[in-house]
């Protein structure tokens, strides 16, 4: 077998320390190449909480939208569109790491799509080939609040597909603010003329929901590869199932919080465990058939996954491929999940859960009482969903060297 080349590999995203799915995807993927013989390194925002970085200590200054000074506020509105800083900082890394792959992820705000204009810049001046490779975590290519769902309406929302940004402002789709919506239209079509992202080789959409989404952009449709997250090695466990059915994650409005609760009242004879945090716990507390066990997290978490008769994951936004659906299978619990964005590409409907119409309450409290009623039936999905296929992170390696090479 032919031995593969070694490669340098630069990971850009906006933030450097552990904030969410985004950093936990490029550390584990920057450490299998790692341990593979390659060379990573990282380039995005300085914080006192960086943890990755590169050789030369070139960063972008940390930007913090709901602090800093009357200054600092009045400039970030220019900064979110255009960064010159990002471009300076990210030359000394690119003229020092000399990389065969520049893998963008989260960069809009603050670090700018500028970041791609530079790379380009560098290659024609250096006569280097260098790959862009972009991982899509939420819809910031086509949607000026990125996650296609308007924040005062809580309604999903396709107006700007096609490069009609405008409705983010007549929407107030970015915090509710007029002043932040018209930012966030104005970088949409200012990038939209420029043409960066004509410069991206790949583009890695984590579910075929997200693809058919990004492809509404001709540009992008040529360029669009869906490929599900990779997640870790479970090893099966044969464990006593518990009489509780769980929801773990946010407690917010677009997760569909407000619904199950709705439907948890009408069955109170059901008994539910909810493990997270967010704005809506109050709602939560206080109901006699649901414990609140609050956030958890490790061999806590995955106990409680275990044990549960199934898990319900009832969002109402278009999610895109939600690590909770896959962990919970992968430890042998069958997940009832809304019908909504790539939810249903991640379970087999009749062997390893089943879906509802996604806010639809009496459908969501008929499926969970034919579940609740039907003990075999829930052993029978729990059973199945040790033949789960889930790529790991070797395997989505072998795909994106593809896309590196």
């Amino acid at each position: 077998m032919k031995e593969r080349k070694k490669m340098k590999v630069l990971m850009i995203n906006k933030f450097l320390y552990p904030n969410g799915g985004s950093e936990t995807y490029i550390f584990k993927l920057g450490d299998h190449l790692k341990s593979q013989g390659h060379e990573v390194e990282y380039f995005g925002m300085e914080h006192q909480g960086r943890c990755v970085g590169n050789r030369v200590n070139a960063y972008t200054s940390d930007m913090d939208f709901h602090g800093g000074s009357k200054l600092a506020k009045l400039t970030y509105p220019l900064k979110t569109i255009y960064s010159s800083e990002a471009r300076i900082q990210l030359r000394k890394v690119l003229d020092d790491f000399q990389p065969d792959v520049c893998h963008l992820n989260n960069f809009n705000y603050q670090l700018t799509p500028s970041v791609i204009l530079e790379i380009v810049k560098w290659r024609k001046q250096t006569g280097r080939t260098c790959k862009i490779v972009f991982t899509a975590h939420d819809y910031q290519l086509v949607c000026p609040n990125h996650m296609m769902n308007n924040p005062n309406t809580h309604h999903n929302c396709d107006k700007c597909l096609g490069g009609k940004y405008t409705n983010c402002i007549k929407g107030k789709c970015i915090h509710g603010s007029t002043v932040k919506s018209a930012i966030g239209m104005m970088e949409a079509y200012f990038w939209k003329l420029k043409g960066a992202y004509k410069y991206i080789d790949t583009m890695i959409c984590c579910s075929e929901f997200m693809k058919s989404k990004m492809d509404s952009n001709p540009l992008f449709a040529k360029k669009t590869v869906a490929m599900h997250n990779f997640i870790d090695k479970v090893h099966w466990k044969e464990v006593t199932k518990k009489d509780y059915v769980l929801y773990f994650g946010r407690f917010s409005e677009e997760k569909g919080i407000g619904t199950l609760i709705k439907v948890c009242k009408e069955l109170p004879d059901v008994n539910f465990i909810f493990a997270g945090t967010g704005p809506l716990e109050d709602s939560i507390n206080g109901i006699g058939n649901i414990k609140n066990v609050g956030f958890q997290k490790g061999e806590a978490l995955e106990k409680l996954i275990r044990e549960a008769q199934f898990s319900i994951y009832p969002s109402e936004w278009y999610e895109n491929c939600p690590f909770s659906v896959m962990e919970s299978q992968m430890y042998g619990t069958p997940v009832l999940g809304a019908d909504i964005g790539g939810i249903p590409e991640l379970i087999r409907v009749g062997e390893t859960g089943e879906l509802f119409e996604s806010g639809n309450a009496e459908d969501l409290r008929s499926k969970i009482r034919r579940l609740w009623d039907d003990k075999e039936l829930c052993e029978k999905y729990s059973m199945n969903c040790k033949d789960i296929s889930v790529d790991t992170i070797g395997e989505y390696y072998e795909k994106i060297m593809k896309m590196y090479q």
